[in-house]
């Protein structure tokens, strides 16, 4: 019989509580908002046997200047969480992005209310 494999310490629903935190830290360059608030994370998933986290995210447009940097950022900021496994981040297009995408907070915080 083969050895069952260890389950992760830390559970997946704190993971991903964990790393939208992170998430949180990082900010378009363009827009003083955070890329979570901004609407920009689109997927958070956990994986409950392993704690590999997989994102899905867009940009504001497929222009952005941070469109080479930001997802390496955003995976950067995934990794330090403690007890995260592998981390991918994809970005994606549809739907597309709009203001609609954004928090209160984040409105709020651009003047948008």
């Amino acid at each position: 019989m083969g050895a069952k494999a260890k389950k992760p310490a830390v559970a997946p629903e704190q993971i991903r509580d964990q790393v939208i935190e992170a998430l949180k830290t990082v900010y378009d360059p363009e827009i003083p908002v955070n890329i979570f608030e901004l609407g920009l994370i689109y997927k958070v998933d956990v994986n409950d046997d392993t704690n590999d986290v997989a994102i899905e995210m867009t940009l504001t447009s497929p222009n952005c200047p941070a469109a080479q940097s930001m997802p390496g950022e955003v995976e950067v900021k995934a990794r330090e969480v403690e007890g995260v496994g592998e981390v991918t981040v994809e970005i994606v297009w549809e739907p597309p992005w709009t203001q609609e995408n954004m928090s209160e907070a984040a409105r709020l915080e651009l003047g948008m209310m």
